[in-house]
């Protein structure tokens, strides 16, 4: 076996291999012999069918295998030899092969850059912590004990009002006629949520308990019956019950119905939520710090076929002529994805990381326990979606880099309250949404809105 290096330019190289047709032949008889034990033919004793007989019925298939095994064999040692990392599929021309002739063939390859890593101790970055106040602790117990309403029966003679509960039996009609689901019985809406149809509820208003009352209101746009879909109907309502809302006393009790031990622990387990859902966004934060120092200290050649294969993945949904229209931002971000991928896994291979399968279980583990009553689906998708685990690899991959770089580079450590930590993420979300920054890649959970932070802190899982 002969190697020669044809041409080198940048991170492309031309190899040529040449295989002679005696180790070809060799290998055929090997595999041919091989075969004798494995081949079963009428008219002969099982292995005992001559190679001539074996090879004139499977020659061609024989041959065929072999060259591939040699090529796959060739290849990979002429990439060692030179000292070749491969970056993405290499190219295979073949120049002269077939049976009784030596195998000649060109490798074209492009290989990863050679980085020069800047050292950990020169990158510096801001830790966020965060310390939620008491007030803000309380105001999400109140926000719960709201979402948790309790009711009791008001009076027969007493009429409904806004943010009563209405329990009513109802039959409707579209153009006198009635229709599949037009009647309902013991259907429960609290008044001023606009849950049913719109309009609907504040028709209910100042009714009273076993009254009959004819609403109409418009079927939904996305009504699963078609011909039913922005239909006028009339709804005639029997009220069977209405109950006010009971205020809700905040104590040990109410924190049990909760899931919490008792008040004290409510509060342990909201203030932990609530900075969890902060503390997400903040470390975004600091990751995309990182990140940008990262792109900065390090300039390199990229292999062009990584990058459009990146860029095919970010276009692959998009109209011809959105892609045409951004172009050039599409392109940015492929490059800066590349180059930050090459770079944090240059730096994780120097420092011995390695992404364990127990390590990948355990956070599909935990996938499946943060979705309840769904777990076979999540099993499912991940053993269906080979390419899912090989991302969540990935991803692992990654935190454990950040991690290492928060271990190692310096870090100012600063305690935000979260009025300070909603401004912090507000600035950076402002900052992030410059065309300049917003795109760039391998940033996932770059830290959420402030409008989507408060909205989550609004909500609370039972345990």
């Amino acid at each position: 076996m002969k190697i020669e290096i044809n041409s080198k330019k940048g991170l492309k190289t031309n190899l040529s291999i040449f295989v002679d047709k005696k180790t070809i032949q060799k290998k055929l008889d090997e595999r041919l012999a091989e075969l004798q034990s494995e081949v079963s033919l009428k008219g002969f004793r099982p292995g005992k069918v001559p190679p001539s007989v074996i090879k004139s019925q499977f020659g061609k298939a024989v041959y065929g295998e072999v060259i591939d095994k040699i090529l796959r064999e060739s290849s990979t040692k002429a990439l060692e030899e030179k000292k070749i990392k491969v970056a993405g599929q290499p190219k295979i021309d073949l120049k002269t092969f077939g049976e009784g002739k030596d195998l000649n063939y060109t490798l074209e390859v492009e290989s990863l850059p050679e980085i020069n890593l800047k050292p950990l101790s020169s990158y510096k970055a801001i830790d966020y912590k965060i310390k939620i106040d008491t007030k803000v602790i309380n105001e999400k117990i109140k926000e719960i004990s709201k979402q948790h309403k309790h009711f009791e029966d008001k009076k027969e003679n007493e009429k409904s009002n806004k943010g009563d509960q209405i329990v009513f039996d109802y039959s409707a009609t579209v153009d006198g006629n009635k229709f599949e689901g037009s009647e309902g019985k013991g259907v429960v809406i609290e008044l001023g949520k606009n849950l049913f149809l719109k309009g609907f509820d504040e028709q209910l208003i100042g009714v009273k308990k076993n009254e009959t009352k004819n609403v109409e209101a418009v079927l939904p746009p996305n009504h699963p019956k078609k011909e039913l879909a922005n239909k006028k109907t009339k709804f005639k309502c029997k009220i069977t019950n209405i109950k006010k809302p009971k205020e809700t006393i905040i104590n040990d009790e109410f924190a049990k119905h909760m899931g919490a031990k008792d008040l004290s622990d409510l509060k342990v387990l909201i203030e932990k939520q609530v900075s969890s859902q902060y503390q997400q966004a903040l470390d975004a934060i600091t990751k995309k710090e990182i990140l940008d120092q990262i792109d900065k200290f390090h300039k390199i050649d990229l292999p062009k076929n990584l990058v459009e294969n990146e860029l095919s993945m970010i276009t692959r949904d998009l109209k011809k002529e959105d892609v045409e229209k951004h172009k050039k931002n599409n392109e940015k971000i492929a490059n800066s994805r590349i180059k930050l991928g090459l770079v944090l896994s240059e730096y994780g291979e120097k420092n011995n990381l390695k992404v364990s399968d127990d390590e990948i279980n355990l956070e599909i583990q935990k996938q499946v326990r943060s979705m309840p009553g769904q777990e076979k689906l999540v099993m499912d998708y991940y053993k269906k979606n080979p390419s899912a685990t090989q991302s969540l690899k990935g991803a692992i991959y990654e935190n454990k880099i950040i991690k290492l770089f928060k271990s190692k580079i310096k870090l100012d450590v600063k305690t935000l309250s979260s009025l300070e930590a909603e401004k912090v993420i507000t600035n950076f979300n402002k900052v992030k949404d410059n065309p300049k920054i917003k795109d760039e890649p391998n940033q996932a959970d770059q830290g959420k809105s402030s409008s989507k932070i408060k909205a989550k802190l609004k909500k609370i899982s039972k345990k």
